[in-house]
């Protein structure tokens, strides 16, 4: 069984040939605007426009804790935005990171990928603005996407 794969780098330019997806951890508020998103949003607008408009239409479809968006942002690269975070702000109920709905958007994803032949590239989702702990996030995607045999790259940004 193949491992992770680790490297510094930007998760929104994957360099590797066949179908790629791009997943991340949104909010479940409708809100885009701060973390990683923004360095999806300056490559294209189309996953902010199509979460926007999932939560703007969440009554007549399945936005909430788990779910998961496929947006196809060029022939082979999508975006997945998957919905892991309860609200933006640590609070009473602390870190706005929820592992259980990570964990059931990433079960969809491995289903989808699977489909699309694709490999996945994440930043260490769920552990920046949301508060998470890779180390609770990481067997995460072992057991969902590694298992399955989904090639996973997680990409570092910046120094060190």
């Amino acid at each position: 069984m193949s491992e992770i794969t680790y490297v510094r780098g930007d998760a929104t330019v994957p360099s590797v040939k066949g179908v790629k997806v791009i997943a991340h951890v949104c909010n479940d508020l409708g809100g885009w605007g701060k973390g990683f998103v923004l360095a999806l949003s300056r490559r294209w607008p189309e996953p902010e426009a199509a979460y926007r408009a999932w939560h703007r239409e969440r009554a007549a479809n399945d936005f909430g804790l788990g779910a998961l968006q496929l947006v196809q942002v060029e022939p082979y690269i999508w975006v997945a935005n998957m919905i892991g975070q309860r609200g933006v702000r640590t609070g009473s109920k602390g870190v706005p990171v929820r592992y259980d709905a990570i964990d059931t958007a990433l079960a969809r994803l491995a289903d989808r990928v699977t489909e699309l032949g694709a490999s996945v590239h994440m930043p260490r989702i769920g552990c920046g603005l949301a508060g998470g702990k890779w180390s609770r996030v990481e067997p995460l995607v072992c057991e969902r996407l590694v298992k399955r045999g989904v090639a996973v790259t997680v990409y570092d940004h910046g120094e060190g």
